[in-house]
């Protein structure tokens, strides 16, 4: 079919909306774009697709790194100044959608595209022309698998890394069919945690990894949850602390820590996690200082919540539970900041709180260069 695509929306993909006025959401496109797609899910108001064949390009379109990109990263086809700009634009959208005029800033990015991601997980493809095992992705919309021999996203040691053990899979004429995938993850230094898991075995432990953040050192597990691009990450953390201006600081969603120890980590700190394994390495990087560490929802704790504090929210991308938002109100604390890796629930929840709340810019940081997810901070100041 062929489509002529209006915008990029939040997931990602572009929008057009064809002869029969149904929506279809493609993959592949770059705004401004006449294009030839496949369906790949066909429903009675709308389309999911994937671009086979580009008549019209938009001036931004560039060639993509890797044959896997769409499995990936399927923004290799944007120049990366237009990444930028299109983040940007997304943030912006998602706030006037929820009529909140609010300036959105420039995205902000360390300039490093490619080789950036700390963590990947990659499946495993056997060939039946060759005999022999490949590193490989799930193809886009489908559970087909697709061979790669490179890349890019990721930081080289983890390729590499990964690539060793299926070389000695071959050498020993391993079968694809025995094994789930490969997880490897590695810190700012190059050490690489990594494991194979077997079907039908219990998953093997990886050795925990170590990075500093603001000069303060996080222990984590490998398959865990850490930030995937610390450089980006610290700049996010810097713009949090000179925020910060009360002593108390309630730290909500917090994971291991990372947040709330680098930037209040000599202040009246609590940090609230609900998941326990993230909850027990939060406790280990918290040791030494005065930090209060709590296991449960941050929905559930919000006595914690005082007019004197200033409260961090980095939530889930489902957003904040409204029996938080409902607290948030109520209390009214000195000051919110609250980041967020989804720009449509953030700007639902800022709706809410703009009831009480004075908001900032919000500003747009590219954690995830060459994909369309995008990390966003705003300020809510209490203008009591």
């Amino acid at each position: 079919m062929q489509a002529n695509i209006e915008k990029i929306v939040p997931g990602g993909q572009g929008i057009a909306t064809l002869e029969d006025g149904k929506k279809a959401f493609i993959w592949g496109v770059l705004p401004g774009e006449t294009v030839e797609f496949e369906i790949t899910k066909n429903k009675h108001s709308y389309c999911e697709g994937v671009a086979t064949k580009i008549i019209k390009a938009a001036p931004e379109r560039i060639e993509p790194k890797d044959a896997c990109y769409l499995a990936t990263s399927p923004w290799q086809i944007f120049d990366y100044q237009a990444e930028l700009l299109m983040k940007s634009q997304i943030v912006h959208d998602c706030f006037e959608q929820n009529h909140l005029d609010i300036e959105v800033l420039p995205t902000i990015t360390d300039g490093k595209d490619f080789a950036y991601r700390n963590k990947m997980e990659y499946s495993l493809y056997w060939d039946n022309d060759t005999n022999k095992i490949f590193l490989a992705f799930h193809q886009r919309g489908t559970h087909r698998k697709i061979p790669i021999t490179q890349s890019s996203i990721e930081r080289p040691e983890i390729f590499a890394a990964a690539q060793a053990i299926v070389d000695q899979l071959n050498a020993e004429h391993a079968e694809a069919r025995k094994y789930q995938s490969i997880m490897a993850r590695c810190n700012q230094q190059g050490k690489v945690s990594i494991a194979l898991f077997e079907n039908g075995k219990s998953h093997p432990v990886m050795e925990t990894l170590a990075d500093s953040l603001l000069d303060q050192e996080y222990s984590y597990s490998p398959n865990g949850f850490f930030q995937i691009n610390l450089p980006v990450y610290e700049l996010a953390l810097k713009q949090i602390a000179e925020n910060i201006d009360t002593q108390k600081v309630l730290d909500l969603y917090s994971g291991v820590g990372s947040i709330g120890l680098s930037v209040a980590r000599d202040k009246d700190l609590t940090l609230v996690e609900v998941n326990a394994a993230a909850f027990e390495e939060m406790q280990h990087n918290a040791a030494g200082t005065s930090a209060n560490c709590i296991l449960a929802k941050s929905e559930d704790v919000t006595d914690y919540i005082t007019p004197d504090c200033t409260v961090i929210l980095d939530p889930p991308r489902a957003g904040c539970d409204a029996k938080l938002i409902e607290k948030l109100l109520e209390v009214q604390p000195k000051k919110i900041i609250y980041m967020s890796c989804n720009p449509i629930t953030q700007a639902r929840d800022a709706a809410m709180l703009a009831k009480k709340y004075h908001l900032s810019a919000a500003q747009p940081y590219n954690f995830f260069p060459r994909t369309p997810h995008i990390e966003s901070v705003i300020i809510l100041s209490n203008e009591k």
